[in-house]
């Protein structure tokens, strides 16, 4: 993660919950509150403290009012004073149905909401203190209370099975409903950081890619300059050249603007001999490169040709695949004990190549998750050897499912031992020129 520092600072403001969210919730439960408060008293009939329930529905009102004129509508609240406004609306609540009937009341299951707000954008430790508070509240609200609301001339005892059982549904739900909407929160936010991440490998690929542009384009533009300081240097040659004293000077001048001609010279011709191998890459270029920078570890890389029907596919350089390859290819060399096999096979319609290692492969509880962003496992003895896995993984799927690709991940058939990774696309993705091409060209050299 610290080689993407926005991403850390996106996950710094996703805790940080907008003020007008919690505002707008609470003008919600300002409006129901004094709408029940109104129908139980004058609908119904029932006996209640009306002014108090008002009273505390108008803390609500005013915290409301409050916040709205001292922030701005976008201002974003940090994790203590979120969960400081979640505490006060837990605690108005428990006063309302204090009130009301306590664990009778049948609203008293609306405690469970300020934990669950908590658990999707706060973190874990201040959702499990909000957690306690409201688990305190109802405990004290089982056995302290004052009577529910009810017709006058009937007595309505409430059975202490019934408060016992609410007891219990109100804390397990709390709890479930809090681990379930604090789970679907991470995985979402862990989703996004890792296409983020997906997004700036990329970038970061491409601007690779550019750089050979940049350098033919800065050759041009500084030819010319140079160009007018060599013929200066010259004419200031020929109008000093009986002055020893400016001799070495002039030769150092001319010999080294000379030197950055060359230079500028060499920069043209590279771009413009490599400029097809840059936007066109043969598969076997492409593995070549891909395999490289991971020679020098003391594992034995093994390329083999698989059955090929036709010519090798040339196909655009794309810094995507580049990068998903590389990664699968790094994953098992780290994996590996002595050697990784690369096995590449071409035909008609299919490009398809098998990454495997002699490691321990995945262990099976992987093989169903593979892919799923930090993922930071592949087998439990190697959880130390491994570092990290699931991010990196994350983005080579991602980004080689994005040119096309199809992959499977699986291990070697016993009693080999190992991992196996097959990525294969269809031929027009791979191929600029077409099977059919490749085909024809194939027969007429033979």
């Amino acid at each position: 993660m610290n080689a993407f520092p926005s991403l850390l600072h996106d996950h710094a403001i996703r805790h940080r919950l907008r003020l007008q969210t919690l505002t707008r919730l609470r003008w919600l439960a300002v409006i129901g509150q004094s709408a029940t408060v109104l129908i139980i008293a004058h609908g119904y009939g029932f006996e209640l403290p009306e002014l108090s329930c008002f009273a505390l529905i108008a803390c609500s009102a005013v915290l409301n009012v409050f916040l709205s004129v001292r922030f701005p509508a976008a201002h974003r609240l940090p994790p203590l004073g979120a969960t400081a406004i979640l505490s006060f609306d837990v605690a108005q609540l428990s006063g309302l149905l204090f009130m009301t009937g306590g664990l009778a009341n049948p609203f008293s299951v609306l405690l469970c909401v300020p934990v669950i707000i908590s658990s999707t954008s706060q973190p874990v430790r201040h959702t499990l203190g909000l957690g306690a508070l409201s688990v305190l509240i109802v405990t004290v609200l089982a056995f302290y209370s004052l009577p529910l609301p009810w017709y006058p001339d009937s007595d309505f005892e409430v059975p202490y099975l019934l408060i016992a059982g609410a007891w219990i549904a109100i804390v397990s739900t709390t709890a479930f409903a809090a681990f379930y909407s604090f789970q679907v929160s991470a995985e979402a936010s862990q989703l996004a950081d890792a296409l983020s991440a997906t997004e700036l490998v990329l970038q970061r690929e491409q601007h690779l890619s550019a750089l050979d542009g940049l350098a033919a384009a800065a050759a041009h533009e500084l030819g010319t300059p140079l160009a007018t300081i060599q013929l200066v240097a010259k004419e200031m040659e020929k109008a000093l050249a009986d002055d020893p004293r400016f001799t070495d000077d002039l030769m150092l001048l001319l010999s080294q603007s000379e030197r950055c001609r060359d230079i500028l010279r060499r920069l043209s011709t590279l771009s413009a001999e490599d400029e097809a191998h840059m936007v066109r890459l043969p598969l076997g270029s492409l593995i070549e490169e891909v395999i490289a920078p991971h020679r020098e570890f003391g594992i034995a890389i093994d390329v083999v040709q698989g059955d090929t029907e036709i010519r090798e596919p040339v196909g655009r350089r794309n810094p995507g695949i580049l990068f998903g390859l590389g990664n699968l290819i790094e994953n098992a060399v780290d994996f590996a004990q002595q050697h990784v096999t690369v096995t590449v096979s071409y035909g008609r319609d299919r490009v398809e190549i098998i990454i495997e290692d002699d490691g321990p492969g995945f262990a099976p509880d992987v093989l169903a998750q593979i892919g799923v962003p930090f993922m930071n496992r592949r087998n439990r003895q190697d959880r130390e050897k491994a570092g990290g896995l699931g991010l990196g993984l994350f983005i080579a799927k991602t980004l080689l499912e994005r040119s096309g690709a199809q992959l499977g991940f699986s291990n070697k058939p016993p009693p080999q031992t190992g991992a196996r990774i097959q990525v294969s696309w269809p031929r027009e993705k791979m191929d600029l020129f077409g099977a059919s091409a490749q085909q024809r060209n194939a027969v007429g050299t033979g």
